[in-house]
């Protein structure tokens, strides 16, 4: 594997390019050739239900980076658009998941962040650093499954190489999304792919649901290779498996984070049975801690959260009971004279993934289900829009 990641690594076989509306082809001496070289063609405009090839390149190489840009827009309309990416000339995608999912973020919301694959720059600028190799062809697409004109930018970089290491695996994205959740099934963020591979990581989106003070208490499962009802690795929470602890505000690390944070109601803020996060997007990337898999691998995340009630809310927390049974220790009666009572318990939210997977042969994944993607999305009116939307207005036919 030639070691790009090292600044002072040179390989002269390794032949760059790079594809845009200008070259769509890739070919060498080919960019920038609208109107004289003077940024003749940046973007492109794409119809309601149009879709268009971003990428369809004879191989063996690598994708190495993409960038991206729309205008800022409602969350129903920056959610549908729909990336496929095909290996090999395939018939099925390995890759079908909303284009801002692919650059880990959930519920159609930009959110200014930068990890060490992905990265939103300006919460408007979207890249994703993943190794993408294909040894005969690659075909990367795009559909405006909105209800609106889209105005696209975007650049593939990637290399020409001699050959692909027999250790090289394809990149794999699915989209799954549970509305509502059922209790004590845990949510599943991959399955269904065949190893020898590597589960790379994921991001997760939670609107949540349930009136409990907190979601957050699930633990993430990784089954691999046969493992029957308990897993290999088991982690000891949400906000632990990111990286965090005590909850889950917004921020980023390279490995790990939450960059989308969105509050309640400023008007229910602190109010008794109302937690404070209306959604939630975090990532999660195996790089120095791989998670590899010989023949199967499968990854969940449980719906547990936290409820606390204060002295007085008796009738409250026999509600609450009837709904919602205990988890772990249940519940247990607070020292400190404060609380009733508090628990861990189960709940019911929103929950959505992408699943990021390198398996050694390229398999198609389920299509996505775009209208399933963008049901209950829509902003909230405590939301403020992004004053940059106006470009959305502006750049519609007529």
């Amino acid at each position: 594997m030639p070691n790009v990641w090292d600044p002072a690594f040179v390989d002269a076989s390794l032949d760059s390019r790079s594809v845009t509306f200008e070259n769509p082809t890739g070919a060498r001496g080919a960019g920038g050739t609208a109107h004289g070289g003077r940024k003749g063609r940046p973007n492109r405009r794409v119809d309601p239900g149009e879709q268009v090839v971003l990428a369809d390149l004879e191989g063996p190489g690598t994708l190495r980076h993409i960038w991206m840009t729309f205008p800022p827009a409602p969350p129903e309309i920056m959610r549908a658009l729909q990336m496929d990416v095909y290996y090999d000339g395939a018939a099925e995608p390995s890759v079908s998941v909303p284009w801002l999912d692919f650059f880990g973020l959930p519920h159609g919301r930009p959110a200014t962040y930068a990890s060490a694959l992905t990265a939103a720059q300006e919460g408007r600028g979207f890249n994703a650093y993943f190794p993408m190799p294909f040894a005969r062809h690659v075909k990367i697409t795009l559909t405006n499954a909105s209800a609106r004109v889209q105005t696209i930018y975007y650049q593939i970089d990637y290399t020409l190489e001699k050959r692909l290491a027999p250790d090289r695996g394809y990149l794999h994205a699915t989209f799954a999304r549970q509305n509502p959740t059922v209790q004590k099934q845990d949510f599943v963020i991959a399955s269904g792919l065949a190893g020898p591979g590597r589960f790379l990581g994921c991001n997760v989106g939670v609107r949540v649901l349930d009136p409990g003070d907190w979601y957050g208490e699930g633990e993430v499962k990784i089954f691999r290779d046969g493992d029957g009802a308990l897993p290999t690795i088991c982690g000891t929470g949400l906000e632990d498996y990111v990286g965090s602890a005590w909850g889950l505000g917004p921020h980023a690390a390279p490995y790990g984070g939450a960059p989308l944070v969105v509050p309640v109601d400023p008007k229910l803020a602190g109010t008794r049975r109302v937690g404070d996060t209306a959604f939630v997007g975090f990532y999660r990337w195996h790089v120095p801690d791989p998670v590899m898999f010989a023949k199967d691998l499968r990854v969940t995340i449980q719906q547990i959260g936290a409820a606390f009630f204060l002295n007085g809310e008796e009738a409250a927390h026999e509600s609450y009971q009837r709904t919602n049974p205990v988890a772990g220790e249940g519940w247990m009666p607070s020292g400190n004279g404060l609380f009733h009572a508090w628990g861990i318990v189960e709940r019911c939210d929103d929950y959505c993934a992408t699943a990021y997977v390198y398996c050694r042969e390229p398999q198609a994944v389920p299509r996505l289900d775009m209208r399933a993607a963008l049901t209950g999305i829509e902003r909230k009116p405590w939301e403020t829009a992004n004053p940059l939307e106006m470009l959305s207005a502006t750049m519609q036919p007529g």
